[in-house]
């Protein structure tokens, strides 16, 4: 039985043969090659993933040119059997002839990770204590690592080369800012390689194999060189922070310089960070270096926008802040990271309470000690807190002030946080009020409360509150007459999440009107005057109605019992008796 399926690849020689050979599929070039080579012979070879069986070349005029099995060749049960099928070891022999044209010491192996002996190919350099790892196959992530800790027990550093376009790549753009690839093309009877260098912009610069260089630090190609000029440093991983966080630098530390965190368009710097409900802890903040670095006297809001950057490994971690604002003195005393400064603190002297031997006037005439009061020097922070803040800075330190409230279980009014907060805010008008408080609140989620809910006003919710809500989405908040309900629902839903611990929170209130309860008339059937006189009741009393029958019972009678006596009751239960009358 002939084997008609369109074998495009096979090795010359024997059945164990690593030298790849691909026919030509028009048939002049067929002709030129069997004139060129006449004594070769063509197998299915076991490195191809085949049976290895002899392979005959057939000429077409009519249909593309290929090999077939030979009549008497086992059952093929080869997987792939196109152009690159036999790209390994096109590779594997190209690495080869570059190690030798480069004089330098190498072994080139082929690998079989589970779908064939084409999955890749591994080129160990022990000069140099390096590896690389032209990886054909597709593979996920875990077995990336698995595989990097396999190569990495004999070598210092891998280069991987990858043939297909996948999230592995996608890794390595993200980390280095380039990826090494690798393809094939065919000339003639053979397959060329490629290597390129592929760029965050997901261009590629292709390069010839044979034109490469090997060298220490891994495989050179002009477009790599180029790269690798810049070093560009690996991104750290990076997870958003949520709840905001504040930081004071520390003067007396230096970041190292080594950090994998560093960068060119960024100051990184110590610092005290407290996140929200969590202890201060010393870290590295990362912050934008087109402005110069804040000072350390000084403590910081970072409200929202903050990253958590990690590195590989155990490179640790930092924190990544593009926005601060500086807090005032009465703020940043609070957060347990900065306290007054004192110029001098003398002693204050207790004058003795007069002896119960004394009199009252002998105390009096008695002078006091001169006392020494401390002298409290002036602070640059009381001096931020009479500034006026921006309007940003305003809304994060009005939705801190509100969620402190909520931590603690309680509400607050609008005078209370003019005093807190900033005395600017006593002077709003009610619009101005409603604008900041939309600010404040703005975007509307479901699973975050609604802080203004918090505000009260003589005890009640603001009289404005219908208008704010209004403003930021909530339905019908401007026609419900249910905003007492509703802020006391949101002030409980505040309460749960921002509580120590925060439990869950109850559903928001609706506002939507309830559907009014509309009676449908009842419809009216008009009866046919011939079925009126059957469907009439009578009013008359049936004969028996106040008489007895004879035989002293009463009640209406059964169906078998008529005819009856018109003067009886017609229901006697002894029926079949005479009645008298």
């Amino acid at each position: 039985m002939y084997d008609h399926r369109l074998v495009q690849t096979a090795v010359i020689g024997n059945r164990n043969s690593d030298h790849p050979v691909i026919l030509p599929m028009d048939a002049w070039e067929l002709d030129r090659w069997r004139k060129a080579h006449p004594h070769y012979t063509y197998w299915c070879g076991l490195q191809l993933g085949g049976c290895g069986g002899e392979l005959s070349d057939r000429r077409y005029t009519t249909k593309v040119c290929h090999f077939a099995h030979h009549p008497t060749a086992p059952v093929c049960r080869r997987r792939n059997t196109g152009e690159s099928s036999a790209d390994h070891l096109f590779i594997k022999r190209g690495v080869q002839n570059l190690l030798s044209k480069r004089k330098l010491r190498g072994q080139v192996k082929t690998r079989d990770l589970g779908t064939g002996p084409g999955d890749a190919v591994d080129v160990h350099l022990p000069d140099s204590r390096r590896r690389l790892r032209f990886q054909l196959s597709s593979l996920d992530y875990r077995t990336w690592r698995r595989a990097g800790d396999e190569l990495a027990a004999d070598a210092d550093d891998i280069d991987w080369i990858f043939a297909a376009d996948g999230p592995i790549t996608q890794q390595f753009l993200g980390r280095h800012g380039y990826c090494l690839r690798v393809r094939c093309e065919t000339v003639g009877g053979e397959r060329r390689v490629h290597v390129g260098a592929e760029t965050r912009d997901r261009t590629v610069s292709w390069t010839p194999l044979e034109d490469c260089a090997l060298t220490p630090s891994g495989i050179v190609t002009p477009a790599t060189e180029r790269i690798r000029l810049s070093h560009p440093r690996p991104r750290p991983a990076a997870f958003p922070l949520q709840g905001g966080l504040v930081f004071a630098l520390a003067p007396d530390s230096e970041a190292p310089a080594d950090s994998p965190f560093a960068a060119g368009d960024r100051h990184l710097l110590v610092a005290d960070v407290k996140p929200v409900d969590s202890p201060i802890v010393r870290a590295l903040v990362s912050l934008p270096a087109d402005t110069q670095a804040p000072p350390a006297e000084h403590v910081y809001r970072v409200a929202d926008g903050a990253r958590l950057l990690v590195a590989e490994g155990t490179a640790g971690w930092a924190i990544e802040a593009n926005r601060y604002v500086r807090l005032n003195a009465h703020e940043a005393q609070r957060t347990g990271l900065w306290t007054p400064a004192v110029d001098a603190v003398r002693e204050e002297v207790v004058v003795p309470a007069p002896r119960r031997s004394e009199s009252a006037s002998s105390a009096a005439k008695r002078s006091p000690e001169p006392a020494f009061t401390a002298t409290v020097a002036p602070v640059d922070g009381a001096t931020a807190a009479r500034e006026p803040l921006t309007k940003a800075a305003l809304v994060t330190a009005m939705r801190d002030a509100l969620a402190h409230h909520a931590r603690q279980q309680t509400t607050t009014t609008w005078q209370t946080l003019a005093r807190t907060v900033s005395p600017q805010l006593a002077a709003y008008s009610i619009a101005e009020r409603q604008a900041l408080l939309v600010e404040v609140d703005s975007p509307l989620r479901e699973h975050v409360p609604v802080l203004s809910a918090l505000l009260r006003e003589n005890g009640e919710p603001l009289p404005y509150l219908p208008q704010v809500l209004s403003r930021i989405g909530v339905l019908y908040s401007g026609v419900s007459t249910r905003i007492k309900r509703w802020a006391a629902v949101e002030t409980e839903r505040a309460f749960a999440a921002y509580g120590v611990p925060p439990r869950a929170m109850p559903a928001r209130l609706s506002l939507k009107p309830a559907q009014p309860t509309t009676s449908r008339p009842r419809r009216t059937v008009e009866i046919p005057a011939r079925l009126k006189s059957a469907r009439t009741v009578s009013t008359h009393p049936p004969p028996w109605i106040g008489r007895r029958c004879c035989s002293g019972t009463s009640g209406p009678p059964p169906r078998q019992a008529r005819p009856w006596c018109s003067t009886c009751v017609p229901s006697c239960a002894n029926w079949r008796v005479s009645c008298r009358t």
